[in-house]
């Protein structure tokens, strides 16, 4: 009998059933090590006991209120997450997607506030900042435009890593008002931004009253070994875009905002029903205290670092491998020809993984990722993808 689901992925032939740390088991039995973490969402791993306790707590008492009442753990997230991230405010929403879609109005609405009646907003090649029109407009990637047209104006596209080209924007449009850029680019091939290249854009901002707006989505809540990705290169943005991470599972999105970016919105000119709701923001809470109290951050550095080493001095001679790069545990492996049967080769050998930009095998392991999992994947990884190499030939 079909499905009665509409057909917007190309779903993997399994079902998974329960999970338990980095473990999954699907429907027939088979035990699969989560090297995808739901793509950089589970970052307790599974049924991790102090997130389940804490959410059923949370269950018992309330789930939702609606943002038309006061909601003391959304106060309580919104200092956490400031701290952290040396801000001032923050607004909830339920998804990566979301918390792009507010950046992308604050940025207008900071333009209008200084006169500029059609702003622009510089984003990146190969970038992605979600599927609804706007965020689709500002992603980098045609494949996933087409068909959606006309898209959204008031973007200007540069390559990444490009000072030269952003200094020619600020030359050239004058209605700019933000650079929005992924800290490292996930959908885009694990790319990451140099951190010259995010000082660069920093003064830049600072020269032409931009706002400097990083997407931390996929690459924040600790993934590389510190809270924020950015946090690397040592600069400090206007807006902060994230999600995925934040509450191991439980949807929740956020924009953190400072300085001018801090009171740019006001009532009535943004908001949402389900965000920042009280299970959320418990689920987020739980996870952040969970990645101090157990020293994750340092886990995820090591790991990472491990993981890396690794498959370095696995792949070196081998001409199919163009380079092993990320931070943390969000790692990319990129292939000289497309990639994408692996991902079936490694579910065979009890793995979840995915391939991006069809030549990257991608790495997004849980914070909680031991030293003995880390050997586990790359010794189940290395052989596949040299079996691989020798089977597919380079296109």
């Amino acid at each position: 009998m079909p499905s009665h689901v509409m057909n917007t992925y190309a779903r993997l032939p399994i079902a998974l059933a329960h999970g338990e740390g980095a473990w999954v088991w699907d429907t027939q039995g088979k035990r699969y090590l989560d090297a995808l973490s739901g793509i950089a969402v589970n970052t307790l791993g599974h049924a991790h006991p102090r997130l389940v306790a804490a959410l059923t707590d949370q269950v018992g008492k309330l789930i939702h209120t609606s943002n038309l009442y006061q909601i003391p753990l959304q106060e309580q997230l919104a200092d956490r997450l400031c701290a952290l991230g040396g801000m001032d405010t923050a607004f909830f929403c339920n998804s990566g997607l979301e918390a792009n879609e507010a950046a992308i109005k604050l940025a207008r609405l900071h333009g209008h506030n200084k006169g500029i009646d059609r702003p622009e907003i510089v984003v990146f090649e190969r970038a992605f900042h979600g599927r609804s029109l706007a965020t689709l407009s500002a992603t980098g990637n045609p494949k996933v435009q087409k068909g959606f047209e006309p898209l959204v104006e008031g973007f200007v596209r540069v390559p990444l890593n490009d000072a030269s080209a952003l200094q020619s924007v600020a030359e050239t449009h004058p209605n700019v008002v933000a650079v929005f850029i992924e800290a490292i680019q996930g959908e885009g091939g694990i790319q990451p931004a140099h951190a010259d290249f995010l000082r660069a854009a920093r003064t830049l901002c600072d020269r032409h009253g931009w706002l400097l707006m990083i997407d931390e989505v996929q690459c924040g809540t600790g993934r590389t070994g510190k809270w924020f990705a950015h946090q690397w290169a040592g600069v400090s943005p206007d807006v902060i875009a994230m999600a995925k991470g934040l509450a191991s599972g439980v949807p929740i999105g956020a924009i953190l905002a400072r300085g001018a970016a801090a009171t740019t919105f006001g009532p009535g000119q943004h908001g949402t029903t389900f965000g920042g709701n009280p299970l959320a923001c418990r689920a987020a809470l739980e996870t952040l205290a969970v990645i101090e109290d157990d020293g994750l951050l340092a886990n995820a550095q090591a790991r990472g670092e491990q993981i890396q080493h690794a498959l370095r001095h696995a792949f070196a001679g081998h001409a199919g491998v163009v380079e092993v790069r990320g931070q943390g545990l969000m790692i990319g492996i990129e292939l000289d020809r497309p990639a994408g049967a692996l991902v079936g080769r490694m579910l065979e050998r009890g793995v979840l993984l995915n391939v991006t930009q069809e030549r990257v095998v991608r790495l997004l392991p849980p914070l909680i990722f031991t030293q003995e999992q880390a050997d586990a994947l790359v010794q189940a990884l290395v052989p596949a993808v040299l079996d691989f190499l020798q089977d597919a030939p380079a296109k």
